[in-house]
């Protein structure tokens, strides 16, 4: 939230588009200097990643792709910049301030000329230039031209093309002006006729008829401001340093100080101050402080005939001889002097008052005595007045005690103040100091003006710079609170707050309004404290407050127009309309802003009359009244876009309470005369409204407006829920509503704007404060890895929350991960699914309305639609990590909560497939339980989940478990490790590489290793010289030789190394502070680089996390090529800078660069020359196989009796079957054979079982298959047909009967139809069930056989099954290959004992937590699994 006073005057009388690598390198906008420098591109390959994701805790995030670029947030310190946009999104500052920027305007002179824009407000420098409110910023060569002679705050600006003009109103004074001046192109301040105003100005336009109108806070013209009573303050020659030249020796009239505060004309010693006999001499006075004397008053002695006959007034540092008027006690008459001003010697003459004609200001003055009545000169006192009124925090400064007044001024001061030297200010100043754990900041100074008349006074408040004291980083903000008058009068205290962050002395007005004269019973005051809510270390000064009275002839009231054509003022104010709409309103009426349209006038402010409030309007030089009579609160800023006039102020309706909505913003339609609400409008107080242009989609810049002001949200309307906007809200025109609800991807604007200009070249140079920015974005997008590298929103708003308990958030920063925000993700598409998976410590909104906590699912195969699992956990976890294992979800972290009566710690499982929970693991236990890790072995079933615990369940399990997806168990892999795990990454099947904050075998180290295998923990070779806790590790190669590592050391600093194969190598002190890595990876590039001992030419390494950069600063994300580091991904995240946790991709593949591909066309031809060369060599190897077969078993030459056979088994075993028996023999039954048997059994068993009753099947249907329903046996002369008798009971039952008829055709034409019929009944008798992946396998009746599974096969399966159903076609026709089936049969028999066996012993292996339970899953399996005996016993 801004706070508008702050942002504008005082009151009278009271307080993605696609974020892509661009080739652009500047802006038309900004003709040819402001020039953006492209960073070149880091040639990423990232095409075998698939999808890739970034997370982390950002609102908003962006490549780097231009030097100017930073993670800078928006300053809230009260300085501003000069801002303008990157191509294609993001702010960059182009030239800074230490204060507010109220007004700019274009300079475009009447030949046409861009001359610059003018930029104004309450700034002491501008570029790095000191620059007292005003400078002229000159875009084609970025350079800062101050326009010094102001002193106060500029706040309006008119730049006149037709006079080459630039009006300037504000609170200041200039040459002899006040609050209103013209600065002229070529003469450069120029004081307009009436001398300025006795208000501030709040703004200025240019009607149609080329008069120029005026808007405030005033009822007078300059020329008309003069004090009643003159020389009001008596300056403090008490606290000078006193000195003299020449002083006589005598000593009761030696001391210089004997005529300070000496009034009374007491002449004689200790109240005198003589010159040596007949010697001029001089008497200096030196001030701390600095002041503009507008009256000496002179005491001469008498003392012995002596006197002083001439003087003159020499104003110090600049030795000025002062022009003085005075009355000669001779004649009476007015006279003046410089050199020699003359002193009476008459004893009746008290004294002699002298006036300076040019009041300066001066820090020390001097009064040299030229000529002297009788032996020498002399004094008796001296006293020094001024008509400004100041009250400074150092006491010593104040009116001194004798200046004859019972109201002084003084300051009182409460806190740990002390006294710092003015070195550039023009006095010194108190200053307190306090640190970032300061709790007690009760520290203020109460300054006391001594008024003496009552009226309306313009009081202003100094403060020092902040470069002389080199306190910038510490300024911050300070309350100013007061009382102008006493309860008799209903004058509203003083209320508003200022910014300390001025770089040289800075003047704001604080009050403008009335002041009632000091007294015994009222004294007015101004305190000044530090303001509340700034925990960071803090510096707060305290200078002086001026009080200015401000007297006025009348007639105007707020508005004046001015006719530039005339040198001379025409004070009937009743032929303009607009001084008469000011004087029509109620007496202080407060114009806060001016705006024209054509031949209408809008003014709007803090006034009312009769049918006007806060709002009207002037068309053809009459007075109209708006619909509504007006808005019932202040307007305080208006802006024109075609025929819409936009406002903001302080409202919630019209007065008549006419149209709902208009919640301090609203727009009127010109041509409509109507009222139209934007949305609901926010829910503060708006100051300032800018209109620029944004690419809201397709870089098609839009015109948008922008509201800054005292508010923190957008309110709800038509189907828009409440959003949050931090004191800005953007309005797109286009879309009908805020920038905030778009559903696009849209920039990121955050902070505050202040003013706009479009300049000549058709865009904008902004004035505020903004984040750098980038695209919006929740915590996490997705990196393009195909075309140009790019950023992309998904579909997804999330609100990071901290983790509320402190021993969750002791476990989540012992995980060395993010705390708020997205810390893990994961792409899950198997099954042609589409999940995005995210975890962290958030709250998102779900598609239906729902409120999700901690962990998402986008699922974009429904459109984008976010989820969320479900109830049980708590809001506060925390994940840290997740992993995918045959459809289930394994996700870790500070999670705790119950589920399905179960109580959930650590880590919780859920069924991507049904979207619920299941039967959940053993809940982790220790003091500080957190799940920093998730890694399934490669090709077992093995979870292995890591990170901060004790036990899972009732097994001891320190540190790092697996969990068996197949037994629903946990077990623990070897023993001898304890401590703090961050990272698990696996370097093969066997080889486990674990980081963290160990302790392996009784020695500390960061990094160990598991051989799985061996089941034994080792500490990593080296690792005792990596110097701190691990937070990050990543694979540097393939075979998983290499490792690199990330932490922090034992001294606070980041650190990164890498494994070689046999050393650790360290990059070196390459982050500056507050480095802390959180994610490293090794990614290919498209393009080689140099190459160095760290990285292949190919490589890159990336880092993220929250990065300090040496000569560049912060960055969320830097690449580095084996030599440098240089930033890649820039964020940031509640005004200040993001943080990445790691990126995560669909695919692991990061060590198979896309380079040096030969050409499609070559990969064909190569890949066909291979496959015909195989072909040829398995066709000769099956021939000469079976020519062996043959021959071996008895076959020889066919003679001519044997033909008719012959042709007949022709037509049934067709030649082109030769491929098929090959492929059968030589693949299909081997590779069950082959295939490991400590792996997927229960596929195994599924595969061999089918196997198995297909052959009997085939056999069943060869030993009986015949055309009649009573077959008969086969031919006793063929010894290898399969009889009945290898299907005779006990047995039968498993095969079943033979079908009682089959169709068939003796002259072999009805081959497909007999092969039907064997598919249907070997179909008909198969009923296998395997459970794969957790999913049920069926294997049922189907019109083709072998059936095909109704889910998930794996290739092996299928290629199985294939080649079986192929082998059966041949078989079932050919008697020859009965043999074949029986002896395949035994060897299905053989496996199938032996895969029961293995599973068996592992089953009722360890696992379980109890014997009774143990018991029972054995009575169970024995049960389920009698029926394989008797097969078994079948053969």
């Amino acid at each position: 939230m801004r706070f508008c006073s702050l942002l504008a005057p005082a009151a009278a009388g009271s307080t993605s588009i696609a974020w892509l690598w661009s080739i652009t390198v500047s802006l038309a906008s900004l003709s040819h200097a402001i020039d953006f420098t492209p960073v070149p591109s880091p040639d990423l390959d990232l095409r075998n990643l698939g999808r890739v994701g970034l997370i982390g805790d950002f609102d908003s995030i962006s490549l780097y792709t231009y030097t100017q670029q930073n993670e800078n947030g928006f300053s809230t310190n009260g300085s501003q910049s000069l801002i303008t946009q990157f191509p294609g999104g993001g702010f960059a500052t182009v030239a800074s301030t230490d204060a507010s920027i109220s007004a700019m305007c274009s300079l475009v002179l009447r030949n046409n000329t861009f001359s610059g824009v003018i930029v104004a407000g309450n700034f002491t420098s501008l570029g790095g230039l000191e620059a007292q409110g005003i400078a002229l910023f000159d875009p084609d060569k970025a350079t800062v031209t101050p326009l010094r002679g102001l002193q106060g705050k500029v706040a309006a600006l008119l730049c006149d093309q037709a006079t080459s003009t630039v009006y300037v109103g504000g609170d200041f004074k200039g040459a002899n002006s006040t609050n209103a001046i013209a600065w002229v192109v070529g003469s450069g301040w120029t004081n307009l006729p009436f001398a300025g105003f006795n208000g501030p100005v709040n703004s200025i336009a240019k009607a149609a008829n080329g008069h120029v109108v005026f808007g405030g806070s005033f009822d007078g013209f300059g020329n008309t401001t003069t004090p009643g009573k003159k020389d009001q303050q008596v300056v403090n020659i008490a606290s000078a340093t006193i000195s003299a030249g020449s002083s006589t020796t005598r000593g009761d009239f030696s001391d210089p100080r004997n005529i300070v505060c000496k009034t009374g004309g007491q002449d004689g010693p200790g109240n005198t101050w003589l010159l040596s006999d007949n010697q001029p001499g001089y008497w200096r006075a030196e001030f701390k402080f600095g002041f503009i004397p507008t009256k000496l008053r002179v005491w001469n002695t008498h003392s012995d005939g002596r006197g002083t006959k001439t003087f003159r007034f020499t104003a110090l540092p600049i030795n000025g001889i002062m022009n003085l008027t005075f009355t000669d006690p001779e004649t009476n008459q007015n006279a003046t002097c410089d050199a020699r001003c003359p002193l009476s010697s008459k004893a009746d003459v008290a004294f002699q008052d002298f006036r300076f004609v040019n009041p300066i200001g001066m820090s020390s003055f001097q009064i040299d005595i030229s000529d002297w009545y009788g032996m020498g000169g002399g004094l008796t006192g001296i006293e020094l007045f001024q008509d400004d009124i100041y009250t400074f925090a150092i006491n010593d400064f104040n009116e001194p005690s004798c200046a004859g007044t019972d109201e002084i001024s003084k300051a009182t001061a409460t806190g740990p103040w002390v006294v710092t030297p003015s070195q550039q200010s023009d006095s010194e100043y108190l200053t307190a100091k306090f640190d970032a754990t300061s709790t007690d900041r009760n520290a203020s100074v109460v300054f006391i003006p001594d008024i003496k008349q009552s009226g309306n006074y313009s009081v202003t408040i100094y403060t020092p710079g902040c470069i002389q004291d080199g306190s910038c980083p510490q300024r911050g903000k300070v309350n100013i609170t007061g009382n102008m008058a006493s309860a008799t009068r209903s004058v509203a205290p003083l209320q508003t707050e200022i910014y300390q962050t001025n770089n040289f002395d800075k003047y704001d007005p604080i009050y403008y309004g009335y002041v009632d004269a000091s007294s015994g019973s009222f004294r007015p005051s101004v305190t000044l404290a530090p303001s509340a809510g700034q925990s960071s270390s803090l510096t707060v000064v305290a200078h002086k407050v001026r009080f200015e009275l401000v007297n006025s002839t009348g007639g105007l009231n707020g508005l004046f127009e001015f006719d530039p054509n005339l040198a001379v003022i025409d004070m009937d104010l009743s032929k303009s309309a607009v001084d008469q709409a000011g004087a029509s309103l109620d007496t202080g009426a407060m114009v806060n802003v001016v705006a024209i349209k054509d031949n209408t006038t809008f003014i709007a402010g803090n006034f009312s009359s009769s049918n006007v409030n806060n709002i009207l309007s002037i068309q053809n030089e009459k007075q109209a009244r708006l619909p509504g009579d007006g808005l019932n609160g202040e307007v305080q800023a208006l802006r024109m876009n075609g025929t819409l006039l936009y406002v903001g102020g302080e409202f919630s309706d019209t007065k008549e309470g006419s149209t709902a909505g208009l919640n301090n913003v609203a727009a009127y339609s010109i041509p409509d005369q109507k009222w139209l609400p934007l949305g609901s409008g926010v829910n503060g107080r708006v100051c300032d409204i800018v209109l620029f242009t944004l690419n809201i989609i397709a870089n098609k810049p839009e015109p948008v407006i922008s509201f800054t002001g005292d508010f923190d949200q957008v309110l709800a309307f038509a189907g828009n829920d409440a959003s949050q906007a931090n004191g800005l809200a953007v309005w797109v025109p286009s879309r009908s509503n805020w920038l905030q609800n778009l559903n696009v991807q849209t920039p990121s604007v955050a902070g505050l704007l202040t003013a706009g200009v479009k300049l000549p070249g058709g865009n904008y140079l902004l004035a505020g404060s903004l984040a750098s920015g980038g695209m919006r974005a929740s915590g996490a997008v997705t990196l393009s890895t195909s075309g140009t590298l790019g950023l992309n929103q998904l579909p997804l708003k999330i609100q990071p929350t901290s983790l509320q308990g402190s021993s969750n958030k002791k476990r989540a920063q012992a995980a060395l991960q993010n705390v708020t925000g997205i810390a893990t993700g994961y792409f899950y598409e198997s099954g042609n699914r589409n999940l995005t998976i995210l975890g962290g410590h958030f709250t998102a909104r779900g598609s239906n309305g729902s409120t999700i906590d901690n962990l998402v699912f986008i699922n974009g195969s429904n459109s984008d639609a976010v989820t969320g699992m479900g109830s049980g956990l708590s809001s506060d976890s925390a994940f840290l990590a997740l992993a995918v294992q045959d459809d289930i979800l394994y996700a870790g972290g500070v999670v705790a909560g119950r589920i399905n009566g179960a109580n959930v710690s650590g880590l919780v499982v859920y069924d991507l497939i049904g979207a619920k929970f299941g039967t959940q693991p053993a809940a982790f236990s220790g003091r500080e339980v957190s799940v920093n890790a998730i890694a399934p072995r490669p090709n077992t079933g093995d979870i292995y989940v890591a990170g901060n615990f004790e036990t899972a369940g009732s097994l001891d399990c320190p540190s790092i478990c697996f969990f068996s997806s197949s037994d629903l168990q946990w077990s623990r892999p070897g023993s001898g490790i304890s401590g703090s795990i961050s990272a698990i990454t696996w370097a093969g099947s066997n080889k486990l590489v674990v980081s963290g904050n160990l302790t392996v075998n009784n020695s500390i180290s960061s990094v160990a290793a598991y051989d799985a295998k061996l089941n034994k923990w080792t500490p990593f070779q080296g690792a005792s010289g990596i110097p701190g806790p691990v937070t990050a590790l990543a694979a540097g190669d393939d075979p998983g030789t290499q490792f690199w590592v990330a932490g922090a050391s034992n001294n606070g600093s980041a650190f990164i190394m890498k494994y070689d194969g046999s050393t650790w190598r360290s990059l070196g002190d390459s982050f500056g502070k507050n480095t802390r890595v959180r994610g490293l990876q090794v990614l290919s590039l498209s393009r080689e680089h140099a190459g160095s001992d760290y990285l292949e030419p190919s490589q890159t390494l990336l880092v993220t996390g929250e990065l300090n950069l040496p000569n560049f600063g912060n960055a969320s994300a830097a690449l580095f090529n084996g030599a440098e580091f240089s930033p890649f991904i820039l964020s940031n995240n509640n005004n200040g800078p993001g943080s990445l946790s790691h990126l995560f991709s669909q695919k692991q593949n990061f060590f198979s660069p896309n380079r040096g591909h030969l050409a499609l066309g070559f990969v064909i031809l190569i890949s066909l020359a291979i496959a015909l060369v195989l072909v040829f060599l398995i066709v000769v190897i099956g021939v000469y196989v079976n020519h062996l077969r043959m021959k071996k078993e008895g076959y020889f030459l066919a003679t001519s009796d044997n033909l008719e056979r012959y042709d007949s088994m022709q037509q049934r075993v067709p030649p082109q079957a030769l491929w098929e028996i090959i492929s059968f023999y030589a693949a299909s039954s081997l590779e069950i054979l082959a295939y490991p048997l400590s792996s997927f059994s229960n596929t195994k068993l599924a595969l061999l079982t089918s196997a198995r009753s297909y052959y009997l099947a085939a056999a069943l249907f060869l030993a009986t298959g015949s055309p009649s329903a009573n077959p008969s046996p086969p031919s006793s002369t063929d010894s290898r047909t399969i009889t009945g008798d290898h299907l005779s009971s006990p047995c039968s039952s498993l095969a079943g009967s033979p079908p009682t008829s089959f169709h068939s055709d003796d002259d072999g034409e009805g081959e497909e139809e007999d092969l039907a019929d064997a598919h249907a009944f070997a179909a008909s008798k198969v009923r296998i069930t395997a459970k794969r992946n957790n999913k049920v396998v069926r294997f049922s009746p189907s019109t083709s056989f072998p059936p095909e599974p109704t889910t998930h096969t794996d290739s092996l399966a299928t290629d199985a099954f294939s080649r079986t159903r192929a082998q059966l076609r041949l078989q079932a026709h050919s008697v020859d290959m009965a043999r074949k089936l029986e002896l395949h049969l035994a060897t299905v028999d053989k496996l199938i004992a032996k895969v029961e066996e293995e599973k068996r012993g592992k089953r009722f292996g360890a696992g379980f937590d109890t014997k009774e339970e143990r018991r029972a899953k054995r009575r169970e399996w024995i049960m389920k699994r009698g029926w394989r005996n008797k097969e078994r016993e079948c053969g």
